[in-house]
């Protein structure tokens, strides 16, 4: 065989075939996690579901209930030429609060319990040394869990891939849940990081702070007409006809364009006008004030949102029937609880 012959084949050779790998994270909420290793280079692919439980092939339903023993995951298939399974571990940090035990932000519970799931020792060498770095940095014991991987169970379809597939919706739950706040607390400038192959010069941050207003046509296709009149142009609800005027559950309302907290149900109370009252914002931040002298009345507060009229309260004693519109533009932040 000649040199010619040798050159000739070595040109035309398939190329090797790549060699990926596999981590499993639980970090709280799944769709949270799946939205940081999203686009992730070297990432493959994310997929959230169900690890480290004994319940054989899990519904999500089942799994929240608590009985399974599962903990929401995101399985991350990844070129490890391209990105490191240390790179996955810094995000992973990164993305969590690793001192809460009982959950992320408002999301509580055992299926939301924190931990990273390892499949070789040198998963879990570089997993064990990770968490040592995070107990050295902030001097306080970390309570995610280095535990072996076992069988990984997708969620359903509807789950995978929220954050892309409805951005308003994932928007206004992660951020009425509070973990972005809770991540800026704990890491600063450093929350939500994600970079890629452990360079500085790549690097993008999960959190959902700081969106802009989307524009008009967007704001008339998320929302149902009356809640683009009520955010947009102070339109008013019929009193008693309304989503949450009775609403006993408990949680918080959030914005339904920005999914920024504003109230709490510790703070609602039956004003007997139809519409629900609150005595006092969530979050003072989010929202300005304005007297309300419309229906001849000068007793009620407008919270003016940076993104329209977030809603109406007024206090306990002066009574609430300046109240108006609120149910349609604000939401309870997550079914789930």
């Amino acid at each position: 065989m000649n040199i010619a012959l040798l050159l000739a084949l070595s040109l035309t050779a398939p190329p090797a075939p790549v060699s990926l790998d596999t981590a499993t994270f639980a970090g709280g909420c799944f769709w949270t996690m799946e939205h940081a290793y999203d686009d992730l280079p070297g990432v493959i692919s994310a997929t959230s579901g169900f690890m480290g439980g004994t319940v054989k092939d899990p519904t999500y339903m089942q799994v929240v209930e608590g009985n399974t023993g599962h903990l929401e995951s995101v399985q991350v298939i990844y070129d490890p030429a391209k990105v490191s399974y240390e790179t996955l571990l810094s995000a992973y940090w990164h993305n969590i609060d690793p001192f809460q035990a009982d959950g992320q932000a408002c999301d509580t519970g055992p299926n939301y319990h924190t931990a990273i799931f390892v499949r070789n020792p040198e998963q879990r060498r570089a997993a064990s040394a990770s968490r040592q770095q995070v107990i050295d940095r902030f001097h306080r014991d970390v309570a995610t869990q280095i535990l072996t991987a076992g069988p990984f169970y997708p969620a359903e379809e509807y789950h995978q891939h929220y954050a892309k597939k409805n951005p308003v919706n994932y928007g206004m739950y992660r951020t009425g849940c509070g973990r972005d706040r809770r991540l800026a607390a704990i890491w600063g400038d450093e929350a939500g990081r994600v970079s890629t192959a452990g360079s500085t010069s790549e690097v993008r941050h999960a959190m959902y702070t700081g969106k802009p207003k989307p524009v008009d046509a967007d704001l008339r296709r998320a929302l149902t007409p009356l809640q683009y009149e009520v955010t947009q142009h102070e339109g008013t609800e019929r009193p008693f006809q309304n989503e949450f005027w009775d609403n006993h559950k408990e949680g918080i309302y959030v914005d339904v364009v920005s999914g920024e907290p504003l109230f709490s149900s510790l703070d609602k109370f039956d004003s007997r006008t139809g519409w629900p009252s609150f005595t006092r914002p969530l979050e003072t931040s989010n929202v300005q004030e304005k007297t309300d002298r419309s229906l001849f009345m000068a007793h009620g507060a407008t919270l003016l949102h940076q993104f329209g009229v977030a809603a109406i309260y007024s206090g306990r004693s002066a009574g609430s029937r300046g109240l108006r519109a609120v149910s349609r533009v604000v939401q309870e932040v997550d079914q789930r609880f």
